[in-house]
């Protein structure tokens, strides 16, 4: 009986502090809960704002409107910009940022991911995208209902513009038509294809920025090396 008493506690003893543990996990995990839920209140981190580029690193990239080219490049990057009815300035500035700051081209050694459009003194030329918001209907009809509306698109579309033209140089900004129907032609280089959505980036920034102790580490108002 002794030595069936002394199985009987060791197991207790067991599984006792199994049962504390997921207790303290549960605890934990309702925590977390809290925290995320007081930041998003505190600090307004959208859930739906979100604009949206389309970057190409191309050899050459050019806009036809009427059968009358209007702009061209060589080497560089063509943007598709496309503008949610929620944007702010914030998201501009943000998207105006990455463009001119996503390394695509290789260094002087070759190394691929090295340099950034302004280190190879290339060329940018964007094109006004509303389809980019896009959806699908039941039945399979677009509806752009998420797009911001021509006129207010138009002033924060040249917003966007000017932002990139301080960011660099004013020449080396190209761009199409708002508003038109256009041909876009390109030499897609690679190709490369890669998608800027400043929602994700932004609701991630503000997220660790409001954790006391925690640096975001992105070098906000600091220029890399190489940059003007």
């Amino acid at each position: 009986r002794h030595h069936h008493l002394h199985r009987i506690h060791r197991r207790v003893s067991v599984t006792t502090p199994n049962a504390n543990s997921s207790i303290i996990t549960t605890h934990f995990a309702v925590l977390l809960i809290i925290a995320a839920a007081t930041i998003f209140s505190h600090h307004n981190i959208p859930s739906a704002s979100a604009m949206r580029l389309v970057i190409q690193r191309v050899k050459t990239a050019s806009v036809t409107v009427d059968q009358k080219q209007i702009s061209s490049i060589g080497p560089g990057t063509l943007a598709l910009v496309g503008l949610h009815l929620d944007d702010t300035e914030t998201d501009l500035q943000y998207c105006a940022k990455r463009l001119l700051a996503i390394k695509l081209w290789e260094n002087a050694n070759g190394a691929p991911w090295r340099q950034h459009v302004k280190q190879k003194e290339y060329e940018i030329l964007c094109v006004s995208q509303f389809t980019l918001y896009g959806t699908l209907s039941k039945k399979n009809q677009p509806d752009y209902k998420l797009a911001m509306k021509a006129d207010g698109a138009q002033k924060m579309y040249n917003q966007f513009l000017d932002m990139l033209k301080e960011g660099y140089e004013e020449d080396k900004i190209s761009d199409g038509a708002f508003g038109e129907m256009m041909d876009v032609g390109l030499v897609n280089d690679g190709p490369v294809t890669l998608v800027i959505d400043s929602r994700e980036g932004m609701m991630g920034k503000q997220m660790m920025s409001s954790l006391p102790g925690i640096d975001n580490g992105d070098g906000d108002g600091k220029k890399s090396n190489g940059e003007r």
